[in-house]
């Protein structure tokens, strides 16, 4: 297929002329959004949070869906062209409410950025029985863009970004026991399959989508400081990854390797506006460029290759049509 990202084939870096130490304010230097709109989920706090200002700063609109409402304009008070409106990823109804309304709206969506997620957490479920980590951080995105493709249609030259991670590399996708009905639950396990159903629909959704004018994205942000991601995480979970000492203190040496927040954000903003990304889609993307694959079995940067296998990215669009009851056609 024409510009298909199927096996990694297009996962070299473009020397975008950023790097790690890159900031979302560099990155959309010289980039008008006037008359754009952009749904930011998660966008009131981390990295979210960065996103929304810099591109309300460069003249879009920015829709925050959220959870919780008071918190969310505390936190995007001062901040110009913002709306928010209110959406629990983990309540599929929720997700219907908010995006029908903004079909309702008969507005155009230019940038979708699906950005909120969860890591760390111990075992819940949906009221489907979705393990809850797989739940927020895939499939609530592909709900979500789901729900909202008439409007990207509509855009005539819209981008999804969907923020990955790194954490990709724990787990493949597990067809068989997504869910931990029959082995030992894991959170990083958990993590790591829900990432990597996030790169594989990033990867299928621009096949299908580009077409119609949309490309599509997946990136790892960083490890960033400073975030809410391991909010509930037991300080053991960080003592056994080597994150943090005997004491709960994060060590000198993993403190130097930390993006801040502006740096953190910068690859989500590269992906939504760079026009060096015009004739590009379906890629996974970290420090502010095209990521590299990942072909050694350790955790390392770039992208692993079963998480863009073709056979694994049209076999998880139907299971995710079938566990959401979603027909997704692109057309």
């Amino acid at each position: 297929m024409q510009n298909s990202n199927y096996q990694g084939t297009m996962q070299k870096p473009i020397i975008s002329g950023f790097n790690a130490q890159s900031t979302a304010e560099e990155v959309i230097k010289g980039i008008d959004l006037t008359g754009k709109i952009a749904i930011v989920t998660g966008g009131n706090t981390g990295i979210g949070l960065e996103t929304t200002k810099i591109l309300a700063a460069a003249g879009a609109t920015v829709i925050i869906p959220a959870r919780n409402i008071q918190k969310a304009v505390e936190n995007l008070k001062g901040i110009e062209n913002v709306e928010i409106e209110p959406m629990n990823l983990m309540n599929p109804s929720s997700i219907d409410d908010f995006a029908q309304k903004f079909i309702a709206s008969g507005r155009s969506l230019h940038l979708l950025i699906n950005n909120a997620g969860i890591m760390w957490v111990p075992l819940r479920k949906d009221e489907r029985g979705i393990e809850s980590q797989l739940a927020t951080n895939y499939l609530a995105q592909f709900q979500l863009t789901a729900r909202l493709w008439p409007a990207l249609k509509n855009a005539q030259g819209a981008r999804v970004v969907n923020v990955s991670s790194q954490g990709h590399q724990f787990a493949p996708f597990n067809f068989e026991d997504p869910n931990f009905l029959t082995r030992e639950y894991e959170t990083l396990q958990g993590y790591g399959q829900s990432k990597t159903a996030v790169n594989l629909f990033s990867l299928e959704l621009d096949n299908r989508a580009r077409s119609a004018g949309v490309r599509v994205y997946s990136l790892h942000p960083g490890s960033i400081a400073g975030t809410e991601l391991g909010r509930e995480a037991p300080l053991e979970l960080f003592q056994k990854m080597g994150l943090a000492d005997a004491h709960g203190n994060i060590p000198e040496e993993i403190l130097s390797t930390l993006k801040t927040i502006p740096q953190g954000a910068a690859t989500t903003v590269w992906c939504a506006t760079s026009p060096q990304l015009n004739a590009i889609g379906g890629v996974y993307c970290e420090d502010t460029d095209i990521a590299p694959l990942a072909l050694e079995n350790a955790i390392t940067k770039g992208v692993k290759p079963y998480s863009l296998d073709q056979s694994s990215a049209i076999r998880l669009w139907d299971w995710s049509e079938k566990i959401t009851g979603i027909r997704f056609p692109v057309e």
